[in-house]
């Protein structure tokens, strides 16, 4: 196991795996909620629900709309599980903190789905995506018209 930087060992000594995921979520009806302390506070919230399950979030972005993660999850758990939970108990959380200074739509903060793919060997190429993300959907909004 010395000298496999990307295996992972589970439970038991006799497993090793390395299953990631890049994901993307969206907040009900994709409205711009994650703004300001919200912004701020939805990443912890979610680096600590992975904590709890022993998924490893190992990038991570959120945009005004939506959020990107890179995560490492354990074979034990179906990424649809995963997913559920985050998104379950994230929501809980977030209802419970903004419920009275807010409107973030009850307990269903999220919109119903997800976008998921596997990360395979193209994880560096992914985590530098979700790293420069905000640049590049920032640069999109800039329209040239002038001429030379």
């Amino acid at each position: 196991m010395k000298g496999e930087p990307n295996a992972r060992v589970a439970e038991y000594v006799h497993v090793r795996w390395d299953c990631k995921y890049h994901v993307v979520i969206v907040p009900k009806y994709r409205k711009k909620l994650l703004f300001g302390k919200l912004r701020h506070q939805i990443g912890p919230i979610l680096r600590e629900l992975c904590n709890q399950k022993g998924i490893e979030l190992l990038e991570g972005h959120v945009m005004p709309d939506h959020v990107h993660m890179c995560l490492s999850i354990p074979p034990k758990y179906s990424v649809a599980y995963t997913i559920g939970f985050l998104k379950g108990k994230s929501a809980i959380r977030v209802h419970r903190q903004y419920e009275r200074s807010e409107r973030v739509y009850g307990k269903h903060f999220w919109a119903t789905g997800y976008c998921v793919s596997t990360v395979g060997l193209d994880e560096k190429v992914i985590r530098a995506y979700i790293q420069l993300q905000e640049k590049l959907e920032s640069g999109q909004n800039v329209l040239d018209f002038e001429q030379d």
